[in-house]
């Protein structure tokens, strides 16, 4: 799977991938009323919206863009009605050629590991197998060891799929747990965090999946926030790709993000999720603020999917400057 992803990402020249998150805000008015005219105030009226709104952004972006990546969070929070539009969302991405990173942060004991991992494994019904997720990665939480990462890796190995460990995330509080030292006083790990055990280990994890690219299934996120110890661990995980969360809305710039990429600008891959399926409000706040209250005509699909495509065609131009 990395290796696809990087052939596409070069095909593209553009280390983007898009975070499909949606939120009832950042739908248009218009699309809101009509749900609800539809549905009523539900979660299957949210959760339609949430399909139409992704579907404009994967068109308007599928050309220029390797992947996306949904959190299930926000789809899993309406019920049965949300999970089928991640589903029916997972699947659309796929038709249009993107690769599909499911952000799902999974990580429980082997046992139920083993059931999570049917999103790349998907699940056998009297021999017949049934791929119900449409991803070709996962995001996965390493904190239970790694027998809880296991039945994820042998998915990757018998499906052709990919892991993203967390190991560095971008939020504030990552420092709580990820930032402790476990070092032995005076041993060869000295001074050494949590997250950089977690980076050794994934580093094995990966060592006999290493693909034509020098790169193995099992990826790493480190969060386009964390500047310096960022770069560190790329030192880290030579052989490890980075899946880099956190870019434009939560603070990151293409400048903080140089040293997470290798000698030859590859090796990561930098997630805007904000920052491109909601620029369509940005846009709009702007015009209004030159035009004056009250101006400015209803948004639709289509201007939500044409902001989309400016905001990653600019991110594209920011990751190629430092990238070359």
């Amino acid at each position: 799977m990395i290796d696809r992803l990087i052939d596409r990402i070069e095909a593209l020249n553009n280390p983007t991938v898009v975070g499909l998150d949606p939120a009832p805000e950042m739908m248009p008015d218009g699309l809101r009323r009509e749900m609800y005219e539809r549905f009523g105030k539900t979660p299957k009226a949210v959760a339609e919206m949430f399909l139409r709104f992704n579907r404009a952004i994967i068109d308007s972006i599928a050309d220029i863009v390797p992947a996306v990546k949904p959190q299930i969070a926000m789809y899993e929070r309406y019920g049965l009605d949300g999970v089928t539009t991640y589903l029916q969302t997972t699947e659309y991405a796929a038709s249009k050629g993107l690769l599909v990173i499911g952000d799902i942060k999974r990580g429980d004991i082997a046992s139920t590991a083993e059931a999570y991992a049917a999103h790349l494994a998907g699940v056998e019904v009297e021999g017949a197998r049934f791929d119900l997720w449409k991803e070709d990665a996962v995001t996965v939480n390493p904190y239970l060891g790694g027998d809880s990462i296991a039945p994820f890796l042998q998915a990757c190995k018998d499906f052709d799929k990919g892991v993203f460990v967390l190991v560095k995330t971008s939020n504030a509080g990552s420092g709580d747990i990820q930032d402790l030292q476990i070092g032995t006083t005076g041993g060869a790990d000295r001074g050494e965090t949590v997250c950089m055990r977690v980076a050794r280990l994934v580093e094995q994890w990966g060592r006999d999946s290493v693909g034509a690219r020098g790169y193995s299934r099992v990826g790493a996120v480190v969060g386009a926030t964390q500047g310096k110890t960022g770069e560190h661990l790329r030192s880290l995980l030579p052989h490890t790709f980075l899946l880099a969360p956190g870019y434009g809305a939560q603070g990151a710039r293409a400048e903080d993000i140089r040293g997470f990429f290798d000698a030859r600008g590859g090796g990561a891959i930098v997630n805007s999720s904000r920052g491109v399926i909601a620029a369509w409000r940005k846009e709009q706040a702007s015009s209004r603020a030159e035009a004056g209250p009250g101006s400015g005509e209803a948004v639709t699909l289509d201007d939500v999917g044409s902001a989309a495509r400016r905001a990653a065609v600019e991110m594209r131009t920011r990751l190629r400057e430092i990238t070359g």
